[in-house]
Order: C-alpha cells, then structure tokens, then sequence
C-alpha cells in the first residue's frame, strides 16, 4: 500500500467519529427547535386528533431513543428522510440545491483569491507603502461590509443604474432552460453540451452574487498571504538565496511564495467553508437556489429531516476538503510528505 493510500486511509478512519458526533449532536438539537412539525405539517385547520395522527406518522410519538435508532438505521440504507416544506426527499434536494451553492461558493473563491493573494504579495515586499495601505483597504471594506448590504449596493448600481447586469433571480434568466444535469454546475453542463448561449447567461448571473461574496472573503486570504509573505521574506533561507545572487522574481514567487501558500491553503479551506455555510443572505439576496435558503427554510417549519440532511452533508463535505487540504499540504511542500499519516 503506497503512503499517500495510508494517509487516505488514516484521514477517513479519523472522520468516522467526527460524523458520529455530528449525526448525535444534530439529532439533539433538533429536537430542541421550537415549533411542532406536525403542527405545521398537518395545517392550521388541524384538530388535535389530526396533529396526533400525523405525529405517529413521522414517529414523533416514539421516545427520543426509538427515534435516534430508526433515523440512523435509514441513514445506513441512504434514507435521509422527506422534507416536511418539499414534500420531497432529503437527498435529492440537497443533490439538487448542493451545486447551486458550490458553483457560487468556487467561483466567489476564485475571483477572491485572483485579488487577495497579489495584493498580499505586494503588500509584503513593501510593508508602508501605499501598496500596503490599498490592501489594509480593501481587507478592513471586505470586514466591515455585510454581505447583504453588499449585494443590495451592487444590485442597485449594476442593475438598476446602469442596466448593465440580468435581474438577480437566481441561477438563469427565465428566457433560458437549464441544460441537461450531468454535474449540477450550470457552467460545466452547458459547457459539456456546446450550449454557449446558457453559458454566458449563467455566467452572467454569477456575476453580482459572486462578486459580493468575493469582497467578504479576499480580506483573510489578504492578511493571511501577507503575513506569510512577511514571514517568510524575512528566513534565512531568503538571505541567502539573495546573496546567490538569484533574481528577485526567482526568489519571490519560486521560494518566498511557495513557503507562504501553506498558511494560506488552510485560510482558503477554512474560509470555503464559513462561506458554503454562511452564503445565505447572498442567496436570499440573488433568489439563489442553494442549499443555504434550504437549510434556513427548514429551520423556521421545525423540518427535522431537512436540518439533518444539511448537518450531515456539509459535515461530510468538510470532511472531503479536510483530506483535500492534507493532499495539497504535500502537493506544495514535499518535505511534509505522506509519512506522517
């Protein structure tokens, strides 16, 4: 077995607990919500016979044990249960709503990151100058800004100003038809269908809400590469690649950079995702379908089996970008390796 196989191995075993913990702890507190679900399932008009009815339905007559029993016995044959609010099943709303939120999230880290890591670059190989006064702008607007306030400027401006962007209601304009799934990514299936038509339609419907996001997320990748970069033009092994005489770009982006990127790596795993989690307001903002509004939705109707299935999925998820992260920790630095798993 190859040593980057072990680590795989290692990081999945060290997750199970963690999904355990999770699968507990988001049955718990969802139990704690205010509101009854069959309340709201059953409607307004309800008598109390029927509310009991539809709670021995959804077995929320049965002691918290029973129920914790039956949920995990579905989760173990891929039942994560119907949402109350679709009526459909769990899974396939988050399957559906999932790439929606991952397709802004990428692409708001992307134009992020095609910000925040020059500008930290710059603003370290000259602590001071203005160059370091642009990024401490830009890093204290992407903090202070909210991101709904963000999005509302940006619609107002774009939108309504200068009538330069699409209406910000969701993934496309309502003149298109959404292409054909294959992953979910509206910029991929039109891709891969040759459908350039709702390509650039569904770019230009990124656009604003990722742009928002983007202005909240370049100030940590900002700071984060600027003081990497501080750090690591001021080690020894800098100096003395300066006294080989090695060029200055040489130095900067082949050693001062690639020691750097290791920090920033884990703020750009850690700021993907806060984001995926917290790009609710950019969702209700844009009427963006994503998984974030699902999980808000599901929280005001008490929908236990909605809540849960947005838990675990963003719990497995990290997962998945915690082991993306170790693999490109070795990608970068070959001296950390696979060893150490």
């Amino acid at each position: 077995m190859s040593p980057r196989t072990r680590m795989i191995g290692a990081r999945l075993l060290q997750a199970i607990p963690v999904v355990i913990g999770v699968v507990v702890i988001t049955f718990v507190l969802t139990r704690a919500l205010p509101g009854d679900p069959a309340v709201y399932f059953a409607g307004d008009a309800a008598d109390e016979a029927s509310i009991q009815q539809v709670r021995e339905t959804l077995g929320l007559d049965k002691p918290l044990p029973q129920q914790f029993v039956r949920y995990v016995g579905d989760l173990v044959v891929g039942d994560w249960g119907n949402s109350l609010s679709t009526g459909q099943p769990v899974l396939a709303d988050i399957s559906r709503r999932l790439p929606a939120s991952l397709e802004l999230t990428l692409i708001a880290l992307i134009l992020s990151c095609a910000i925040a890591i020059p500008l930290g670059v710059l603003a370290a190989t000259k602590p001071g100058s203005w160059r370091d006064h642009v990024c401490r702008v830009f890093v204290t607007a992407g903090v202070s800004l909210p991101t709904f306030f963000t999005g509302i400027l940006l619609i107002y401006i774009f939108y309504y100003l200068l009538d330069i962007a699409p209406s910000p209601l969701g993934r496309l304009d309502f003149m298109f038809i959404e292409p054909d799934r294959i992953t979910g990514f509206y910029l991929i299936d039109s891709a891969l269908a040759g459908d350039w038509d709702t390509f650039g339609a569904a770019a230009k419907q990124l656009i604003l809400p990722a742009c928002t996001m983007a202005i909240f997320t370049l100030a940590p990748i900002a700071r984060m590469t600027r003081a990497a970069m501080l750090q690591a033009l001021s080690s020894d092994f800098i100096r003395t690649a300066r006294a080989a005489g090695l060029g200055r770009r040489k130095i900067l982006m082949g050693y001062a950079l690639r020691n750097a990127l290791l920090p920033v790596v884990t703020t750009l795993g850690m700021v993907f995702s806060f984001a995926l989690g917290a790009n609710v307001l950019v969702e209700k903002v844009f009427a963006w379908p994503g998984i974030g509004s699902y999980a808000v939705d599901a929280l005001v109707a008490s929908d236990y089996a909605a809540v849960q299935g947005f838990v675990l999925a963003m719990a497995l998820l990290f997962v998945a970008l915690n082991l993306i992260i170790d693999l490109t920790y070795a990608i970068i630095d070959p001296r950390i390796g696979f060893d150490g798993a």
